[in-house]
């Protein structure tokens, strides 16, 4: 079987890189792109997930960029995004009972009054610049009041956050001493955080975690500490990018922002579609544990595959005319950008809340939204998003 090539990971707009997604797609489910095959079609982007002979690949990453032993490996591949099989289950089953919808909405209030703050310092002058000024700063206070820790620490967290998160960017060799110095340093932190909520437990996620227990089974300190580190990256990175994305594809559908502005209540939809039509993540690495066949491409134990849950969001097969941007849109399958399968994103209710109460409250209080310089993307690699987003509004 022949493939095409593809290569999007240098574009510094997600629609180059979407417009080479869809020339490769036509000739078929499955691309060769720079670091391996990948997953283009929806159908089989969510079989791939779903197929217990695909594991994570974070090992393999890892291994791929000279990283195999000490403190950095210890860490990476103790994540629960890292682990598989029973496992992986049992601590799942664990954490999953302190992220319920239940769970998470009791930061509703505290999500509406963090943005409405961030926004009160750039509505009189009607500009600011969404990345630096809202974005950055927006998910950590959430995180940090999830977690129970002081508002003083917030900067703290979000530099700690900042560095240990460049782990996804494929460049261990270059980052990974600024990476493990940022993780010893929260870690530090958090155990003397664990050690205070064993003596007095308190209503915040630290303390959830503390409490959980199934079928006699608790969280040991260790879990206990991976688990908050993993919150806290896989919560403000993404967020800060998506919510920046976001506005990045309404300064350029006007008419959708307005739409926002008047049926607030289109606000879980129009994050849905976001995440649809620019989500923050291109692809998911999955590592074939033995000989398998994809779409009549024989696939080898020990490669190492790319579930391209960008393309598989933009196939027509799934979602009728995909490249047009849609709040209101009734989606016939659901989006791809929390992945799939046995790792589906735990954070998910939480991600959604976030989103929705920043788009509420941000199309109300930035009405005409315009763009007013260049929003490049760095690249499409790892988590990404504008790197920078100059807008002004009435």
């Amino acid at each position: 079987m022949t493939i095409d090539t593809l290569n999007y990971l240098q574009a510094r707009d997600p629609e180059d890189a979407h417009r080479a997604i869809a020339s490769a797609r036509r000739h078929g489910p499955i691309a060769l792109g720079p670091l391996g095959p990948e997953i283009l079609g929806y159908d089989l982007a969510r079989a791939v997930l779903r197929d217990p002979r695909f594991a994570v690949a974070h090992r393999a990453a890892a291994e791929s960029q000279g990283v195999s032993e000490g403190p950095l490996w210890q860490r990476i591949t103790s994540l629960i995004l890292a682990i598989d099989g029973e496992r992986h289950h049992r601590l799942r089953r664990l954490v999953a009972k302190a992220f319920t919808p239940r769970a998470v909405a009791r930061l509703d209030a505290a999500i509406v009054e963090i943005i409405t703050e961030l926004l009160d310092e750039y509505t009189p002058a009607g500009r600011c610049d969404v990345v630096t000024d809202i974005a950055r700063q927006f998910p950590i206070p959430i995180i940090c009041t999830l977690l129970g820790t002081p508002r003083a620490d917030w900067r703290l967290f979000s530099d700690w956050v900042g560095d240990i998160s460049k782990m996804f960017e494929f460049n261990l060799a270059t980052d990974g001493p600024r990476i493990l110095q940022a993780w010893q340093e929260l870690d530090a932190y958090l155990e003397q955080m664990i050690a205070r909520r064993r003596n007095e437990l308190t209503d915040d996620l630290i303390s959830d975690l503390i409490r959980v227990e199934v079928d006699g089974t608790a969280l040991d300190h260790d879990q206990l500490l991976i688990l908050a580190v993993t919150l806290l990256g896989a919560g403000t990175d993404t967020v800060r990018n998506q919510l920046a994305a976001a506005i990045d594809v309404f300064c350029d559908h006007p008419d959708q922002w307005a739409l926002l502005s008047e049926h607030p209540e289109l606000a879980a939809g129009a994050v849905d579609e976001v995440m649809r039509y620019h989500p923050i993540g291109f692809s998911l690495a999955r590592l074939a544990t033995e000989d398998v066949e994809l779409a009549g491409m024989r696939v080898p134990a020990g490669t190492l595959v790319f579930v391209n849950t960008a393309a598989a969001n933009r196939d027509p097969e799934a979602f009728p005319e995909p490249d047009r941007f849609d709040i209101a849109r009734e989606n016939r399958s659901g989006i791809m950008t929390f992945g799939g399968g046995a790792h589906y994103c735990l954070g998910s209710h939480l991600a959604r809340l976030e989103l929705t109460q920043a788009l509420t409250v941000m199309a109300r209080r930035m009405p005409n939204l315009r763009r007013t310089g260049p929003a490049p993307w760095p690249s499409m690699l790892g988590v990404t998003g504008p790197s920078t987003l100059p807008v002004a509004f009435d």
